[in-house]
């Protein structure tokens, strides 16, 4: 019996053993959360104190929009992973020449690296919105600054990439339609993911669902733009759920280098955040949501697992930004998305590190969220997007023609990408692609997200774009077969 006990036991210590391993495995493969060290505040702490802010917090990574002396030398035995950035100023003189590529790179990175832990350059910053026109610069750019990695042996060390903001886009939702712009396709996207495929890069992307929701308040749930417990949206291309808006904007990038076969380049989130505070009119700027959205993420990323379409893709995002920056221009919200105040005190208190999110709760106030997008009520599934049979009733939910066509297709957008309604009967050849008008596509498109959301209070809105009807609208004869049907036109 004595033998049967110790067997037990070691068998115990080793099933725990086994466990603890997993558990250490499964972090060691998660994510990884950095910081973008933004300076265009007054009263800074020195670098050096940054260092130090930035390290006792444990973050990973941290991403500068320069190459400041003072900052690299700060960092320097930090163990702190660096990237710096080629001002979109430079970026000319970087292409022009090999050798003013070469004197960067020697100034900027050689005399540092490898004390002051240089993972990457940046070659610009959104360049395609820089009205200085500097597109046409971008990839000869990147490819001299890297062949001066190469002459200085440090091309395996130091990635080269340049962030992409998400208009750059000509498709964004459903995110299994993600597209790149046309005009950028051949001249920019191809070579520069060829370049990115032939060095061992990644794509750098600067996402912020805060602008999405900003501007589709109305339509969108702000518990789907917080990472807040929601039903989910299904995108109707691929069936795949989603229940934040970051993985479907990720995705929608992810797409589109699909659509241009090279689904083996991996991303990195460059830029993402959420304002503490903005204007009148910053729909969503606030303490609780910025604190609820960076926390979350910071969930999110550090207990691993990719996306819907890249769930073996872990991600690395650097937050926007260390610092409420006081000298930037615009509106209230571009000062705000500071994760510190300059006395380094925190704004909000989120962690950082897996430790840190042990005892970390996304604290809701019990009237916070979006007053016309109510969080929608958990619906039976039939596993295929379609309408369940026990939601349909006696309401519907129609255009409002009288909204106006901008209005009318911003609506009918969301409610055919992140919205999950089932728009495939209204595709052009399908059975109810007729009448082939805005506003019938839109009442039945608005008509079958208010049925999949149980008719939930506020699912007929889409700011003013629709209203809900008691008896079968003839005028929108085409959503009769989707309620009495459920869905078979």
């Amino acid at each position: 019996m004595a033998m049967a006990r110790r067997h037990v036991t070691l068998l115990s210590c080793s099933l725990l053993l086994l466990l603890l391993l997993s558990v250490f495995a499964s972090h060691s493969d998660a994510g990884s959360v950095g910081v973008n060290y933004g300076r265009i505040a007054d009263n800074l702490p020195s670098a050096y104190k940054v260092a130090a802010l930035i390290k006792s917090q444990g973050l990973e990574r941290v991403k500068v929009f320069d190459s400041d002396p003072a900052v690299l030398r700060a960092l320097s035995g930090s163990g702190i992973k660096v990237t710096v950035d080629v001002p979109n100023e430079l970026l000319s003189s970087a292409a022009k020449t090999q050798m003013f590529a070469t004197n960067w790179v020697q100034r900027n990175v050689v005399a540092y690296h490898p004390n002051t832990q240089i993972e990457a350059i940046a070659v610009g910053n959104e360049v395609f919105v820089d009205t200085h026109n500097t597109t046409k610069y971008l990839i000869a750019a990147m490819k001299n600054i890297h062949t001066a990695l190469v002459k200085f042996n440090l091309a395996s060390d130091i990635k080269v990439s340049s962030p992409i903001a998400l208009s750059a886009l000509q498709n964004s939702y459903p995110s299994s339609a993600g597209s790149f712009r046309p005009e950028l396709v051949e001249p920019v996207f191809k070579p520069m993911l060829d370049f990115l495929r032939q060095t061992g890069s990644y794509l750098m992307v600067n996402a912020y669902p805060y602008f999405a929701y900003e501007s589709n308040a109305d339509v969108i749930s702000l518990d789907y733009a917080l990472f807040r417990q929601n039903p989910g949206v299904v995108d109707a291309g691929s069936n795949l759920r989603y229940f934040s808006l970051f993985d479907a904007q990720i995705d929608a990038v992810f797409a589109a280098m699909s659509a241009l076969k090279y689904d083996d380049i991996e991303m990195v989130v460059s830029e993402t955040g959420w304002p503490s505070k903005g204007d009148e009119n910053e729909v969503g700027a606030s303490l609780e949501n910025a604190a609820a959205y960076n926390g979350n993420l910071v969930r999110r990323i550090l207990t691993g697992g990719g996306t819907p379409l890249r769930p073996k893709s872990n991600l690395t995002v650097y937050l926007f930004a260390l610092f409420n920056e006081d000298r930037k221009n615009g509106p209230t919200s571009e000062r705000n998305y500071g994760l510190f105040f300059p006395n380094e005190k925190k704004v909000y208190d989120i962690p950082f590190t897996v430790e840190g999110l042990k005892n970390y709760h996304d604290h809701q106030s019990p009237v916070s969220g979006n007053q016309h997008e109510t969080s929608p009520v958990t619906s039976p599934d039939t596993g295929r997007g379609d309408v369940s049979k026990t939601l349909t009733g006696n309401t519907w939910c129609v255009a409002n023609g009288e909204a106006g066509k901008e209005k009318l297709q911003a609506a009918l957008d969301f409610a055919c990408g992140e919205g999950g309604a089932d728009c495939h009967q209204i595709q052009p050849g399908s059975t109810c692609y007729d009448p082939n008008t805005l506003e019938a596509h839109a009442s039945f498109a608005f008509n079958s997200y208010y049925q999949k959301k149980a008719r939930g209070a506020g699912t007929c809105y889409f700011g003013g774009a629709a209203y809900v009807v008691s008896q079968p609208p003839s005028k929108y004869s085409i959503i009769t077969p989707l309620v009495n049907n459920f869905g078979a036109c």
